[in-house]
């Protein structure tokens, strides 16, 4: 996993029901891009450190762009 500053942490739902979870990465912690992050959850604008697992992706921002890929 390899997250930069304005990227986006996706958390997926754990079943059918469960929304996904996005959380905008404020700062990376280690210089290689890996986890930890330091993340801002949307749902509840709660800050704080995110050691993502295998059910987790990161959407990346596009440059010159608010669009993010996956």
């Amino acid at each position: 996993m390899d997250a930069k500053t304005g990227d986006h942490l996706v958390v997926r739902g754990r079943t059918a029901a469960q929304p996904n979870r996005t959380a905008a990465v404020l700062k990376v912690l280690r210089a290689d891009g890996g986890p930890p992050y330091q993340g801002r959850w949307t749902e509840d604008r709660h800050e704080g450190l995110s050691f993502p697992g295998s059910d987790a992706l990161v959407e990346h921002l596009r440059k010159g762009s608010t669009k993010r890929q996956k």
